[in-house]
């Protein structure tokens, strides 16, 4: 068995140049802000941070998620036809920019300012 010394009760002590012995305490680390906690809805969507779109490929219906933060509105949104890729910002062909136009029809796209909480928009961003 271990034995402990006569007088150590776990405190550390230092002789002092006079020689008796004072306690010491030990040195507190600078404080540090609490870590803020990372919001779920980034988690269970699987993006790393808000508005980041990301694929979801296993998704049955759509193609992309995002977390969309505005102010200080959250909303999670997903957006995209799964299997449809768009006609890309500079469409070539005749038949992408039919496309294109079509859809900016159907989807209301002379708005000059949609809302970031909107599907609308990051499917125009993303995908069109």
């Amino acid at each position: 068995m271990a034995t402990k010394k006569a007088g150590s009760r776990g405190k550390r002590t230092r002789k002092s140049p006079s020689g008796s012995k004072r306690r010491t305490t030990a040195k507190k680390s600078p404080t540090r802000k609490p870590a803020k906690k990372k919001d779920s809805r980034l988690a269970r969507a699987g993006v790393s941070a808000y508005n980041k779109p990301k694929r979801t490929p296993s998704h049955p219906k759509k193609s992309h998620v995002v977390v969309a933060k505005e102010g200080d509105k959250v909303k999670t949104i997903r957006f995209g036809q799964q299997g449809v890729k768009g006609a890309g910002k500079n469409p070539k062909t005749a038949k992408d920019k039919a496309r294109r136009k079509s859809y900016y029809a159907r989807h209301n796209a002379q708005d000059s300012n949609p809302s970031k909480l909107s599907a609308r928009y990051w499917s125009h961003k993303v995908k069109w």
